[in-house]
């Protein structure tokens, strides 16, 4: 069996988070009046991250222009409309990915505003950029740097677009890590029965929609995929019914995300299919949870990363199952690619 939760770890993982999060917010209320276009660069988990931002500022902003890039496609494109009113966040929570380094560099030559997202001071990225909003050492990595964006976000949005819900974001942010804390502890008995019905499965699907595929993709492929092997493909509902759900049988397991936001339709209708079609399914419904402190507008807002910290214990369960930490690699940091 895994280690059990400890609610205390977890909270004093966010400690830096929580602290720098006044200082996003206020960043994001500095830069609003000098920016007109929002574009996120990131590899992996922090790309998927910086979607769940990404959609509720294109949700919610007549001001902004928001766009999303993995580095190496950015660097591989003309970017006629990078200039002096355009706002480059960075994210990566090693500091040292290449290709977001890359692209750190390469922005240091234009006009536009930099700020990096990472750890500590004294990684590469901290020092290739203007501004930099740091987690601290975290094993909540991809909540730990949405925390910090979204203060950033919800500064930028009260600045630019008078948004109301800027205070009720931050007070719903700073509950955050005891939402993740709780719902780990209480979810860790389903997550047992979950890893335990999984364990001899290599394929498994994860279907989201909105905000949320950002949990289906770090579940499916930062943790299945990279850390324990699996075949594990993360699926957006909006495609689903556009060729994926032909692999659909009545053996195939599927994991549904569905969360409190306006793209819920797409998902009911997803499970409204699975039901027909397969026995094994698996939904995780942020409305399952309490998230004590979170205002209600804020919900599903914050709902892709109190599912993460749910699923990740059937991650850790899995490891166990399989044998195989969930700090193993064969290719990454090992050999050249």
């Amino acid at each position: 069996m895994a280690t059990d939760v400890d609610p205390q770890a977890i909270l004093q993982s966010y400690q830096t988070t929580l602290a720098a999060l006044d200082a996003a917010a206020a960043l994001g209320r500095r830069l609003a009046p000098e920016v007109d276009r929002i574009w996120f660069v990131g590899c992996g988990g922090p790309n998927r991250t910086m979607l769940a931002v990404q959609y509720w500022i294109e949700q919610y902003s007549r001001g902004f222009e928001v766009r999303r890039f993995y580095p190496a496609e950015f660097l591989a494109q003309a970017q006629p409309r990078l200039d002096a009113r355009t706002l480059v966040v960075l994210g990566s929570k090693s500091g040292t990915t290449p290709e977001t380094l890359a692209a750190a560099e390469f922005l240091r030559t234009q006009p536009c505003r930099t700020i990096g997202v990472t750890e500590l001071a004294e990684l590469p990225l901290a020092g290739a950029v203007q501004n930099t909003l740091l987690t601290g050492k975290t094993q909540g990595a991809p909540a730990a740097m949405f925390m910090l964006i979204a203060a950033l976000a919800g500064g930028l949005l009260e600045a630019k677009d008078g948004w109301p819900l800027a205070g009720k974001l931050m007070a719903s942010l700073r509950a955050l890590p005891q939402v993740m804390a709780d719902t780990a502890e209480l979810g860790d008995r389903r997550a047992i029965e979950d890893a335990r019905l999984l364990k001899d499965d290599r394929i498994l699907y994860h279907i989201a929609s909105g905000p949320t595929f950002s949990a289906a993709y770090v579940f499916g492929v930062c943790v299945l995929m990279e850390m324990q092997w699996m075949h594990s493909t993360a699926l957006e509902a909006a495609e689903f019914f556009h060729g994926p759900f032909e692999i659909v049988d009545r053996t195939v397991p599927l994991v549904l995300f569905k969360n409190e936001d306006p793209s819920r339709p797409l998902m009911d209708r997803v499970e409204r299919f699975c039901k027909k079609y397969t026995e094994r399914l698996f939904i995780y419904d942020s409305r399952d949870y309490a998230m004590t402190g979170v205002d209600p507008e804020i919900r599903g807002i914050v709902g892709p990363f109190v599912l993460q910290a749910v699923v990740r214990r059937v991650a850790e369960h899995l490891a166990v199952w399989h044998g195989q930490p969930l700090s193993t690699r064969r290719y990454m940091w090992k050999t050249e690619y």
